[in-house]
Protein backbone atom coordinates (compact mmCIF):
# COMPACT_ATOMS: atom_id res chain seq x y z
CA UNK A 1 0.00 0.00 0.00
CA UNK A 2 1.50 3.30 -0.90
CA UNK A 3 2.29 6.01 1.79
CA UNK A 4 -0.41 8.27 2.59
CA UNK A 5 0.75 11.71 0.96
CA UNK A 6 1.83 13.96 3.93
CA UNK A 7 0.65 17.92 3.59
CA UNK A 8 4.02 19.70 3.20
CA UNK A 9 4.32 22.77 5.07
CA UNK A 10 7.47 25.42 5.36
CA UNK A 11 7.76 27.45 8.69
CA UNK A 12 8.71 31.29 8.67
CA UNK A 13 9.69 32.24 11.77
CA UNK A 14 12.68 33.99 13.24
CA UNK A 15 11.99 33.49 16.86
CA UNK A 16 14.30 30.29 17.75
CA UNK A 17 11.84 29.72 20.73
CA UNK A 18 8.95 29.89 18.99
CA UNK A 19 10.05 27.65 15.78
CA UNK A 20 11.13 25.04 18.27
CA UNK A 21 7.59 25.08 19.91
CA UNK A 22 5.59 25.12 16.24
CA UNK A 23 8.63 22.12 15.30
CA UNK A 24 7.18 20.66 18.81
CA UNK A 25 3.33 21.24 18.13
CA UNK A 26 3.89 19.69 14.12
CA UNK A 27 5.12 16.40 15.53
CA UNK A 28 2.32 15.94 17.36
CA UNK A 29 0.10 16.50 14.56
CA UNK A 30 -0.65 13.52 11.59
CA UNK A 31 0.22 13.85 7.93
CA UNK A 32 2.28 16.82 8.28
CA UNK A 33 5.87 17.15 6.87
CA UNK A 34 8.00 20.40 7.91
CA UNK A 35 9.90 20.71 4.26
CA UNK A 36 12.05 23.91 5.58
CA UNK A 37 12.72 26.55 7.78
CA UNK A 38 13.13 30.51 6.90
CA UNK A 39 14.66 33.07 9.34
CA UNK A 40 13.28 36.20 7.23
CA UNK A 41 11.39 37.49 4.49
CA UNK A 42 13.30 37.03 2.03
CA UNK A 43 14.39 33.39 2.36
CA UNK A 44 10.67 32.85 3.07
CA UNK A 45 10.05 33.83 -0.42
CA UNK A 46 12.77 32.18 -1.91
CA UNK A 47 12.19 28.99 -0.29
CA UNK A 48 8.67 28.62 -1.23
CA UNK A 49 9.51 29.18 -4.81
CA UNK A 50 12.44 26.08 -4.49
CA UNK A 51 10.24 23.71 -1.99
CA UNK A 52 6.41 24.60 -3.19
CA UNK A 53 5.30 23.68 0.08
CA UNK A 54 1.57 22.84 0.07
CA UNK A 55 1.32 25.33 3.31
CA UNK A 56 3.74 27.88 4.78
CA UNK A 57 2.91 29.01 8.21
CA UNK A 58 4.32 32.58 8.38
CA UNK A 59 5.27 34.77 11.41
CA UNK A 60 3.69 38.00 10.32
CA UNK A 61 6.62 39.71 11.81
CA UNK A 62 10.03 39.27 10.11
CA UNK A 63 12.77 40.82 9.60
CA UNK A 64 14.23 42.14 5.84
CA UNK A 65 10.49 42.06 5.15
CA UNK A 66 7.52 41.92 7.00
CA UNK A 67 5.57 38.71 6.95
CA UNK A 68 2.68 40.66 4.94
CA UNK A 69 4.98 41.66 1.95
CA UNK A 70 6.35 37.58 1.68
CA UNK A 71 2.88 36.78 1.88
CA UNK A 72 1.98 38.68 -1.01
CA UNK A 73 5.24 38.08 -3.19
CA UNK A 74 4.61 34.29 -2.59
CA UNK A 75 0.67 34.16 -3.67
CA UNK A 76 1.76 36.28 -6.57
CA UNK A 77 4.11 32.97 -7.64
CA UNK A 78 2.41 30.38 -5.93
CA UNK A 79 -1.27 30.69 -6.26
CA UNK A 80 -1.77 27.53 -5.05
CA UNK A 81 0.17 27.40 -2.13
CA UNK A 82 -1.61 28.31 1.22
CA UNK A 83 -0.36 30.67 4.09
CA UNK A 84 -1.35 30.69 7.88
CA UNK A 85 -0.34 34.16 9.38
CA UNK A 86 1.00 33.82 12.92
CA UNK A 87 1.00 36.74 15.69
CA UNK A 88 1.41 37.04 18.86
CA UNK A 89 -1.45 39.80 19.20
CA UNK A 90 -5.52 38.81 18.65
CA UNK A 91 -5.16 42.88 18.31
CA UNK A 92 -2.72 42.96 15.83
CA UNK A 93 -3.81 46.05 13.52
CA UNK A 94 -2.53 44.14 10.29
CA UNK A 95 -4.96 41.24 10.32
CA UNK A 96 -6.92 42.44 7.34
CA UNK A 97 -3.95 43.56 5.35
CA UNK A 98 -2.64 39.94 6.24
CA UNK A 99 -6.20 38.62 4.94
CA UNK A 100 -5.94 41.01 1.45
CA UNK A 101 -2.23 39.78 0.84
CA UNK A 102 -3.62 36.29 0.44
CA UNK A 103 -3.22 34.78 4.04
CA UNK A 104 -5.65 31.76 4.40
CA UNK A 105 -5.47 31.62 8.06
CA UNK A 106 -4.29 33.45 11.33
CA UNK A 107 -3.60 32.07 14.72
CA UNK A 108 -2.06 33.57 17.52
CA UNK A 109 1.65 32.31 18.73
CA UNK A 110 -0.17 30.64 21.69
CA UNK A 111 -1.74 27.77 19.37
CA UNK A 112 -2.18 24.23 20.56
CA UNK A 113 -1.34 21.14 18.36
CA UNK A 114 -5.77 20.63 17.72
CA UNK A 115 -5.73 24.74 16.63
CA UNK A 116 -2.93 24.24 14.51
CA UNK A 117 -4.06 21.24 12.69
CA UNK A 118 -7.06 22.05 12.07
CA UNK A 119 -5.68 25.56 10.64
CA UNK A 120 -3.66 23.42 8.31
CA UNK A 121 -6.00 21.13 6.81
CA UNK A 122 -8.48 23.75 6.55
CA UNK A 123 -6.30 26.09 4.53
CA UNK A 124 -5.27 23.20 2.53
CA UNK A 125 -8.84 22.15 1.89
CA UNK A 126 -9.29 25.71 0.47
CA UNK A 127 -11.56 26.89 3.58
CA UNK A 128 -10.16 30.08 5.17
CA UNK A 129 -9.55 29.70 8.97
CA UNK A 130 -9.38 32.52 12.25
CA UNK A 131 -8.17 31.90 15.64
CA UNK A 132 -11.73 32.15 17.51
CA UNK A 133 -10.24 35.20 19.35
CA UNK A 134 -9.18 37.21 16.54
CA UNK A 135 -12.59 36.11 14.35
CA UNK A 136 -14.48 38.07 16.91
CA UNK A 137 -12.60 40.80 16.52
CA UNK A 138 -13.23 40.57 12.78
CA UNK A 139 -17.14 40.56 13.06
CA UNK A 140 -16.62 43.55 15.61
CA UNK A 141 -14.93 45.31 13.22
CA UNK A 142 -17.90 44.35 10.73
CA UNK A 143 -20.77 45.80 12.79
CA UNK A 144 -18.90 48.53 13.84
CA UNK A 145 -20.21 51.56 11.24
CA UNK A 146 -16.51 53.57 11.32
CA UNK A 147 -14.83 50.15 10.21
CA UNK A 148 -17.17 49.68 7.70
CA UNK A 149 -17.18 52.83 6.17
CA UNK A 150 -12.79 52.44 6.04
CA UNK A 151 -11.99 56.03 6.56
CA UNK A 152 -14.75 56.98 4.11
CA UNK A 153 -13.79 54.80 1.60
CA UNK A 154 -17.02 53.59 -1.22
CA UNK A 155 -17.84 50.25 -0.95
CA UNK A 156 -19.03 48.85 -4.16
CA UNK A 157 -22.45 47.57 -4.04
CA UNK A 158 -22.74 43.17 -4.88
CA UNK A 159 -25.70 42.19 -5.98
CA UNK A 160 -26.08 38.54 -4.57
CA UNK A 161 -28.76 36.08 -4.31
CA UNK A 162 -30.43 35.37 -1.42
CA UNK A 163 -29.07 31.49 -1.92
CA UNK A 164 -25.71 33.00 -2.73
CA UNK A 165 -25.74 35.05 0.39
CA UNK A 166 -26.48 31.84 2.29
CA UNK A 167 -23.07 30.63 0.68
CA UNK A 168 -21.15 33.06 1.12
CA UNK A 169 -22.45 33.06 4.93
CA UNK A 170 -21.47 29.35 5.80
CA UNK A 171 -17.78 30.36 3.51
CA UNK A 172 -17.19 33.25 5.78
CA UNK A 173 -17.67 30.55 9.01
CA UNK A 174 -14.63 28.69 7.26
CA UNK A 175 -16.99 25.53 5.74
CA UNK A 176 -15.76 23.44 3.14
CA UNK A 177 -18.18 22.96 0.16
CA UNK A 178 -18.93 19.63 0.97
CA UNK A 179 -20.45 20.96 4.45
CA UNK A 180 -22.15 23.55 2.77
CA UNK A 181 -23.70 21.23 1.10
CA UNK A 182 -24.83 19.32 3.89
CA UNK A 183 -25.73 22.08 5.47
CA UNK A 184 -28.14 23.34 2.61
CA UNK A 185 -28.80 19.78 1.27
CA UNK A 186 -27.02 21.03 -1.81
CA UNK A 187 -24.89 19.17 -4.44
CA UNK A 188 -21.40 19.74 -3.97
CA UNK A 189 -21.23 21.03 -7.85
CA UNK A 190 -24.33 23.53 -7.55
CA UNK A 191 -22.28 24.78 -4.33
CA UNK A 192 -19.24 24.78 -6.18
CA UNK A 193 -21.06 26.95 -9.30
CA UNK A 194 -22.71 29.64 -6.46
CA UNK A 195 -19.36 29.99 -5.19
CA UNK A 196 -17.99 30.30 -8.52
CA UNK A 197 -20.65 33.11 -9.09
CA UNK A 198 -19.81 34.76 -6.07
CA UNK A 199 -16.43 35.47 -6.46
CA UNK A 200 -17.00 36.50 -9.75
CA UNK A 201 -19.53 39.02 -8.62
CA UNK A 202 -17.13 40.22 -5.55
CA UNK A 203 -13.97 40.68 -8.31
CA UNK A 204 -12.15 38.14 -6.23
CA UNK A 205 -10.32 35.20 -6.89
CA UNK A 206 -10.17 32.98 -4.10
CA UNK A 207 -12.69 32.10 -1.03
CA UNK A 208 -10.52 34.12 1.51
CA UNK A 209 -10.90 37.09 -0.26
CA UNK A 210 -14.82 36.61 -0.90
CA UNK A 211 -14.66 35.84 3.42
CA UNK A 212 -12.61 39.05 3.53
CA UNK A 213 -14.58 41.13 2.32
CA UNK A 214 -17.70 39.73 2.59
CA UNK A 215 -17.03 41.25 6.73
CA UNK A 216 -15.27 44.37 5.70
CA UNK A 217 -18.07 45.41 3.16
CA UNK A 218 -20.45 44.14 5.71
CA UNK A 219 -22.14 41.95 3.36
CA UNK A 220 -22.74 38.92 5.66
Amino acid sequence: MAEERKITILVAEDSQVTLAALKHLLAQCHGFRMVGHAPDGPSAVRMARELNPDVVIMDIGLPQMSGIEATRRIKSELPETKVVMLTVHESDASVFDALRAGAHGYCLKTVNAQQLSTAIKTVYDGAAWLDPKIARRVLEAATNPAAAADEGRDVPKVSLSSRELEVLRLVVEGLTNQEIASKLILSVETVKSHVRHIMDKMAVSDRTQAAVKAVRDRLV
